[in-house]
């Protein structure tokens, strides 16, 4: 509808602006050294170049791909995305499973796979990276699993539309995303455009701040 095209427009803004930060080398401290990247790791020529030449790249989440929107919107939503990250000059690495390997940076018929896929695809949190991986599954990363992914690539910034919080009625429940725990222990600059407002928002920031 019209407020969820008004929304997703809002955050095409926000990433617009960050991503001419990025350029301009505002998040250059966030840099993580760039070595050897995890042998399980399947990056594409581009991505690979990119980090060898020391060149800006752009971690990207597909758990709002497959989950998020229906197809083919998912995938036309997500080229937007890769293209406003290479008209800022860095280049896009959207991280996935497919069949069981874990991808950073997708082609074009991957990405139009994933997104065809859409909630068959498991919703892979770093908890579920490994069972993904050994039953040869496809599997769409979250917040979490996405960070901890990069991290392992050497990719120091990751963009996403909205971060897991702290659940309603988590006294009972212990509903906490992992995504927080994630933030506190994984070296990656995390850019978030929807944030939770409100007593949710409260809860989600109480809790950040004590882990």
């Amino acid at each position: 509808g019209t407020q969820m095209d008004n929304t997703r427009q809002r955050a095409f803004t926000r990433l617009q602006r960050t991503l001419g930060q990025l350029r301009s080398g505002r998040y250059a401290e966030s840099k993580v050294s760039r070595g050897a990247t995890h042998p399980m790791l399947k990056l594409t020529e581009e991505v690979k170049s990119a980090l060898s030449e020391d060149k800006p790249v752009v971690a990207l989440e597909s758990t709002i791909i497959s989950h998020g929107m229906p197809y083919p919107q998912n995938v036309e939503t997500a080229r937007r995305v890769e293209n406003m990250v290479r008209s800022n000059g860095a280049i896009p690495a959207t991280i996935a499973i497919l069949e069981g390997k874990i991808h950073v940076g997708l082609t074009p018929k991957q990405l139009e796979t994933l997104g065809a896929l859409g909630e068959k695809c498991r919703k892979c949190s770093r908890r579920d990276l490994a069972l993904a991986v050994s039953q040869k599954a496809n599997g769409a990363t979250t917040v979490a699993a996405t960070m901890y992914i990069a991290s392992l690539a050497k990719i120091p910034v990751f963009v996403t539309g909205g971060i897991g919080g702290v659940h309603r009625g988590v006294e009972e429940t212990l509903d906490i995303s992992a995504d927080l725990t994630e933030l506190g222990r994984t070296s990656v600059a995390v850019l978030s455009f929807l944030l939770p407002k409100g007593e949710r928002g409260r809860r989600k920031y109480r809790w950040r701040d004590r882990h």
